[in-house]
């Protein structure tokens, strides 16, 4: 049985706003672009606060930014 894994669109979603950079959002969301990459790459898995920040940024229910995959593909 596969791990469960947190999946997300957050690389789709910068380049739906003008092509954010991982800076630009991270300044946005209070933390270092290398935490956005490790987030983008699923190397690290966000806070809930954060994950709502992250969200709120793009405008969007956090369940379009991150999805939960239970079969862990």
């Amino acid at each position: 049985m596969s791990k469960p894994t947190i999946r997300n669109t957050i690389r789709k979603l910068r380049f739906e706003h003008d092509e954010m950079t991982q800076q630009a959002l991270a300044e946005k969301v209070s933390v270092t672009r290398q935490t956005i990459v490790a987030i983008e790459n699923a190397k690290y898995y966000p806070t809930l606060e954060l994950a709502f920040r992250i969200a709120r940024a793009f405008g969007r229910p956090l369940e379009d930014v991150f999805i939960y995959d239970e079969t862990g593909q």
